[in-house]
């Protein structure tokens, strides 16, 4: 039916190139592309050894993604309908221009980030509202697990359960294990700069900012275990009280252990996890930069992975009925079972899994418009449904408050 370019090939890309593969009546031609095109070779390796009877068809290229001439070549020349980017956020905007040049349709897991700046927000891609529109094209942005899921989950709560949502929190938790001292689920240069930032969280009508991890509390998170969670900011929580403006509060909540605050305070208080270059040996590196060479890369972490993610939306409000409700919607990920589908731990399945899913709806029609679009801002039911067929159960809690005030 659709040929796609997958550009990146680490961990979530791993996961997204397999649900492809798994879901070959939809996607019938990928190319992996990526600048260390061995990594590419790999994924596709693996679908031939693990999927032998998919009839996707996959090849892999080597592609600068910061490199739009390079990318408008490689995208003419293989022709795809759209362009999955699970790449770094910071070329979330080369990708979008070449895709507008192109004429292809495009959808990341990440919102955009300037490589020097430690702040990531939405309003480099909404500029690219009108560009997008006009040429008939749709850009789906942030359609992981969170961002992606959870803004489907609010968006399905609204619909189905609290049509006026007041307080809305979104709480993620990692109870697994994976044996290593120190690492990261996902790419440690993107994950230790937005654990370090200050939090913030939305509260009648502005942002407020405190330390990081400053706020914390025990959260049960259901069949996993409860679990001590911190307020970071996190991008959905900008698209969200953008488009539900009944919400006097939103946050978002996330576990870590005493080890990995400890070893990152040290990293920290050494200057490790600085985006500051300095002078090494002539040559000018970031120290974060230096520190994500040497730690184990996410995707090393799948075999023997054990525990499980749960991750949901805890909403508050007007229920249907007019009287106050609370409403949990979430899922419960098993580390070992993701590995033994597709290789991969659970974290870059849980973010893997929806981006399928969405390029799946927009190549199918049910989500396909023009312009550029946040998750929530689409019908939440088919990829909820999708999300219960692909791997993901949702499961949903009534009356329970998980989350205190």
């Amino acid at each position: 039916m659709s040929k796609v370019i997958i550009i990146g090939a680490g961990g979530v890309a791993n996961v997204v190139a397999k649900k492809c593969a798994q879901n070959d009546s939809v996607f019938t031609e990928v190319l992996i592309a990526t600048r260390t095109v061995s990594k590419a070779d790999k994924i596709v390796a693996e679908i031939h050894e693990h999927m032998p009877n998919s009839k996707t068809k996959f090849s892999t290229a080597t592609v600068d993604a910061d490199n739009v001439p390079e990318l408008v070549k490689l995208i003419k020349e293989f022709g795809p309908e759209m362009v999955i980017n699970v790449a770094l956020p910071y070329q979330d905007l080369t990708i979008m221009d070449a895709c507008l040049e192109t004429g292809v349709h495009y959808l990341d897991t990440a919102n955009y980030e300037p490589k020097d700046v430690a702040k990531f927000e939405y309003s480099w891609q909404w500029a690219y509202q009108d560009r997008f529109k006009s040429a008939g094209l749709m850009a789906l942005l942030g359609c992981g697990f969170d961002p992606g899921a959870t803004q489907a989950f609010t968006a399905y709560i609204a619909k189905h359960h609290i049509p006026e949502i007041e307080y809305l929190d979104i709480i993620d938790c990692n109870n697994g294990n994976h044996g290593k001292a120190f690492a990261t689920n996902f790419n440690p240069e993107i994950n230790i700069r937005e654990i370090t930032a200050n939090g913030r969280y939305w509260e009648n009508g502005e942002w407020i900012e405190t330390q990081p991890l400053e706020i914390a509390q025990d959260i049960y998170y259901p069949n996993v275990a409860t679990r001590r969670s911190y307020v970071l900011y996190h991008e959905e929580l900008e698209s969200l009280v953008k488009h539900f403006p009944t919400i006097k509060r939103a946050r978002f909540w996330m576990t870590f252990g005493e080890a990995y605050i400890k070893h990152l305070n040290v990293l920290e208080g050494i200057g490790m996890t600085s985006i500051e270059p300095i002078d090494f040996r002539g040559q000018k590196i970031a120290p974060i930069e230096f520190l994500k060479a040497v730690l184990p890369a996410p995707e090393s972490l799948a075999a023997g992975y054990t525990g499980q993610t749960c991750i949901g939306v805890q909403a508050k409000g007007i229920g249907k009925d007019g009287k106050e409700a609370v409403h949990f919607v979430y899922n419960v990920k098993d580390h070992a079972e993701c590995y033994r589908e597709v290789q991969a731990q659970g974290v870059s399945y849980t973010t893997g899994v929806p981006a399928m899913i969405g390029a799946m709806l927009m190549l199918q029609g049910t989500w396909m418009q023009a312009g550029v679009w946040n998750v929530e801002q689409l019908d939440p039911d088919p990829f909820i449904d999708a999300m219960n067929k692909w791997g993901l159960p949702v499961d949903e809690l009534a009356g329970i408050e998980l989350v205190r005030d």
